[in-house]
C-alpha cells in the first residue's frame, strides 16, 4: 500500500479509536462487572472464572490464552488476522490488568443490576468502537475462526456456544443461578450495543420517489441537500403511463431535508423510505477491505481473454 499522508492518518486514527475503545471496554469490565462477580462470555469471562478460583489476575489469563490460540490458529486464520489480534488482546489486558486493582468493589454500591448494565453497555460501546476502526480483541473470535475454516458453523453461533459454556461454568463456583442470568444480561446488552456503534456509524437512508415534478425535485435535491438522484423508467400499471422514478440515498439525518424538498414542490408525490445499513462510494463511506493479487495468465500477444458464455440453451 502506497504510504501517503492520508493512509497514515487514516492508520493513526483507527489506532487510537481502537486504544480509546478497548478503555473504555476495560472500564466497564473492572468498576462495574468484575466487582459483582459476575462471568461474561470470551476469554476475559475465562479469566474471571480462574480469578474467582485461585487469585490469578484476569489480564494474565485471558492474554496467556490469546497468545496460545493465535499459535494454534495462525496457519488457519492467517497472518494479517493474528497481527490485529495481538494488538488488540494486548492492549485490552494491559487496560484490565492496571485497572482491576482500582475498583475492590463495585462503583454504585448495592446496585447490582445497575452495575451489569452500565458494564454491559460500557463494554458494547467500546468494542462497537474498536470494531469500527477495524480492531480485533481475539478471546472467542479465534476459537470461532478456527471453527468455521473447518466445517459449516457460522462465527456468531460458535461465538455464542463458548459464551454460553463459559457463562455457566460460573454455576459451579458460586452455585448461583443469578449470576448466570447477569452474565447472560451483560453479553447480550454488549453485542446489542456493539451492533448499534457499528451500524449507526453507517446508517443510511433509501428514497424512491415518484412524481409529475421529477425534474424540479431532481434538481432541488442535487442544489439544496447537495445529494444526487438516478433517475429510472417505470410504468404505471394501473394508470398504464409511463412515469419517472427517482432513487436517492442520503444519510438518515439528512431524510427530513428530503422530505421537505419533496413536498414543497408536489404534495401529492408518492415516497418510499427504506433504512439501508451501508452506502460506499463518492459522497458516503469508503470500502474498507484489502484485495488480494489476481495472478493472470498470459499470452504472446497479452492477457488471455475470458472464457466466453455460453448460453443456457446451447448444447454441451
Amino acid at each position: 500500500m502506497h504510504l501517503s499522508r492520508r493512509n497514515i492518518w487514516l492508520s493513526t486514527r483507527d489506532y487510537v479509536f481502537i486504544v480509546f475503545g478497548l478503555l473504555i471496554y476495560a472500564f466497564g469490565f473492572t468498576a462495574f462487572i468484575l466487582p459483582e462477580k459476575v462471568v461474561i462470555g470470551g476469554l476475559v469471562g475465562v479469566g474471571s472464572l480462574v480469578y474467582f478460583l485461585l487469585g490469578i489476575p484476569v489480564a494474565l489469563t485471558s492474554y496467556a490464552l490469546n497468545l496460545v490460540l493465535l499459535a494454534i490458529a495462525y496457519k488457519i486464520v492467517g497472518k494479517q488476522f493474528v497481527i490485529r489480534t495481538v494488538f488488540g488482546a494486548t492492549v485490552i489486558n494491559f487496560f484490565i490488568g492496571v485497572m482491576q486493582p482500582m475498583f475492590p468493589e463495585p462503583l454504585i454500591a448495592q446496585q447490582t443490576f445497575m452495575n451489569i448494565i452500565i458494564g454491559g453497555v460500557l463494554c458494547g460501546f467500546g468494542i462497537g468502537l474498536a470494531f469500527t476502526h477495524n480492531g480485533s480483541t481475539g478471546g472467542t473470535d479465534i476459537v470461532a475462526a478456527m471453527v468455521s475454516k473447518r466445517s459449516n458453523v457460522s462465527i456468531g453461533r460458535m461465538m455464542l456456544y463458548c459464551d454460553f459454556l463459559i457463562i455457566s461454568s460460573s454455576f459451579l463456583i458460586f452455585h448461583q443461578i443469578d449470576k448466570i442470568v447477569y452474565g447472560l444480561v451483560v453479553t447480550l446488552l454488549a453485542s446489542f450495543m456493539a451492533d448499534q456503534v457499528i451500524n449507526t456509524n453507517r446508517q443510511a437512508v433509501q428514497f424512491t420517489i415518484i412524481s409529475r415534478y421529477w425534474q424540479e425535485i431532481a434538481n432541488a435535491i442535487n442544489n439544496e441537500a447537495r445529494r444526487g438522484c438516478t433517475v429510472l423508467d417505470g410504468m404505471g400499471w394501473y394508470s398504464k403511463q409511463e412515469v419517472k422514478v427517482l432513487l436517492v440515498m442520503c444519510r438518515k439525518i439528512e431524510s427530513v431535508t428530503i422530505f421537505r424538498i419533496v413536498k414543497s414542490i408536489d404534495k401529492d408525490a408518492f415516497i418510499t423510505q427504506a433504512n439501508v445499513n451501508g452506502v460506499y462510494g463518492q459522497g458516503f463511506d469508503m470500502v474498507k477491505l484489502k484485495m488480494k493479487n489476481v495472478k493472470h495468465e498470459h499470452n504472446k500477444d497479452g492477457l488471455i481473454p475470458p472464457a466466453p458464455a455460453v448460453p443456457r440453451d446451447a448444447k454441451p
